[in-house]
């Protein structure tokens, strides 16, 4: 987990050892999210009109959802948030690999900024799954690019890292993956490795912010196309 070879935050490069766990395959969609309003009556997405998700975008990942969004659907699931190192592992495999893919970038493999500036297009989420030759090791889609993933982790500095910021306690929430946008301020935005690290106040809503869900025993999903 982490890394030696980037910023500041993400090192040290250390081993973490997990308990057994279950994560989602994919990131949530908007028709499964749909699901989820309409069975309890939380709030809808601020791009949903009238409770309903976009026309066409029914598999592509539900976006303007704050960690606690995040948080209150895995629940209805039967499921919870992943942690940090959780999502990581499911990301790298067990050979500490950069990218899902392997150590390389290719454009061609997820969902980023520098795929939409070659294609001279505005950039968007696309659907999940979309980008299969970058799963990772355990056949998770999406986990470099298309949506940023909320986990259940504060921002707090790796074990061994030194190195002090203000801004480490129990008041972000940390994000994992990368997205469609590029947020170049936080140097997050064009390769999304497996070790980045983005943190947010967790009422944070935009349109690069999704997640998925993990689970300590296995649980029926709910279906990517749920209406």
């Amino acid at each position: 987990m982490g890394s030696n070879n980037r910023l500041a935050d993400e090192g040290p490069e250390h081993t973490r050892i997990l308990p057994t766990y279950w994560i989602d395959r994919y990131e949530v969609t908007n028709a499964q999210y749909k699901a989820f309003i309409d069975s309890s009556g939380h709030r809808s997405p601020s791009h949903f009109r009238n409770r309903d998700y976009p026309t066409g975008k029914a598999d592509h990942p539900v976006t303007f959802t704050s960690w606690y969004d995040a948080r209150d659907y895995c629940q209805w699931a039967g499921k919870r948030l992943p942690t940090e190192a959780e999502w990581e592992k499911a990301a790298r495999g067990n050979d500490g690999r950069i990218y899902p893919w392997g150590n390389e970038f290719a454009i061609e493999r997820a969902n980023t900024p520098v795929r939409w500036a070659r294609l001279k297009r505005q950039g968007d989420t696309t659907p999940i799954g979309a980008f299969p030759s970058g799963n990772s090791p355990y056949g998770l889609a999406d986990m470099s690019g298309n949506v940023w993933e909320w986990t259940d982790s504060w921002y707090l500095p790796h074990p061994g890292n030194h190195q002090p910021s203000e801004n480490y306690g129990h008041h972000y929430k940390l994000l994992k993956g990368g997205s469609w946008w590029d947020c170049s301020f936080y140097k997050c935005g064009i390769s999304a490795p497996t070790f980045n690290r983005s943190f947010f106040n967790p009422r944070v809503r935009n349109s690069s912010f999704g997640f998925r869900c993990a689970s300590d025993t296995p649980v029926e999903p709910v279906r990517k196309d749920a209406p």
